[in-house]
């Protein structure tokens, strides 16, 4: 009778600790589904302000066009916004972050614009590249992982609402890769035009580690990498030709695997002073 009784508080303890367990994995799913949904409204409040509206030449005209970024406004949320990133055809509509001070290079990994802990994190870059798109490769991560940087990379995450760079997996598309090849970057003076040459699946290296873009070996490896059509599930613009004097710019997101990241790579190809 004793054993009887010990084995049925045995039997509701773990069926007490098996719906607990189960309740924090519903709300850690919840959490993921809806932080990138609240980010999103963030964001949308500051598009009403920074909303890209025209792409105008400035050779059109005898004086500078007006930035349609409202930078001001920005920097008075987070003084760390530094350009803002818009590409046709997708979601992708974001202000662009790097940490600054005493904070952790990745902090952007999982903190919104404002500075606030937010699963879905914001589109950023690292310390190693400047902010004014000089460097030979700018990456932008909107990371899923650790951040597979490169000369100059933005990072974002792959958020399964639509959000941040999930929207980058279009490209995966022949039909919408050759339909779209625009990545416009605004910054407090200039717009800077991107095409786009590539879009593939990489492993999860750190390219500035990997790479010493010092080096016209490792510097011409990697364009090759960009460039080569022949790789597995890769689109590439055939009729762009990348050098060693083009400024190339990452965008780098996550896949289903762990191992790997989706880039979009693209040139600068157009510089438009503004305001």
């Amino acid at each position: 009778m004793k054993n009887k009784k010990s084995k049925n508080i045995g039997t509701k303890i773990i069926f007490v600790l098996s719906c607990t367990v189960f309740i924090i994995c519903v709300i850690l799913v919840i959490k993921m589904y809806t932080s990138g949904s609240s980010n999103r409204e963030e964001f949308s409040a500051i598009t009403k302000v920074s909303t890209v509206e025209t792409k105008q030449d400035a050779s059109e005209t005898t004086t500078l066009p007006d930035n349609p970024i409202d930078f001001k406004k920005l920097k008075k949320t987070n003084k760390d916004i530094y350009a803002w990133i818009d590409i046709p055809g997708t979601k992708v509509n974001y202000a662009v972050v790097q940490s600054s001070g005493k904070k952790d290079d990745l902090f952007y990994l999982e903190h919104n614009i404002y500075g606030n802990y937010e699963f879905s994190g914001s589109i950023f870059s690292q310390r190693q590249n400047s902010k004014d798109f000089s460097d030979p490769v700018t990456v932008l991560y909107g990371a899923g992982g650790a951040p597979d940087s490169d000369f100059f990379i933005i990072y974002g995450h792959n958020m399964k609402n639509g959000t941040m760079f999930n929207t980058l997996h279009k490209f995966e598309s022949k039909d919408f890769f050759k339909k779209h090849s625009k990545v416009y970057i605004y910054t407090p003076k200039r717009i800077l035009e991107y095409t786009i040459v590539s879009a593939y699946s990489f492993d999860d290296r750190h390219i500035l580690n990997s790479y010493d873009f010092s080096k016209a070996k490792d510097l011409k490896s990697y364009i090759k990498t960009i460039t080569n059509p022949s790789s597995k599930n890769k689109n590439v613009r055939e009729d762009l030709t990348v050098t060693k004097n083009d400024n190339i710019l990452t965008l780098s997101t996550c896949t289903s695997t762990d191992s790997e990241r989706y880039l979009v790579q693209s040139i600068l190809t157009k510089i438009t002073d503004t305001k």
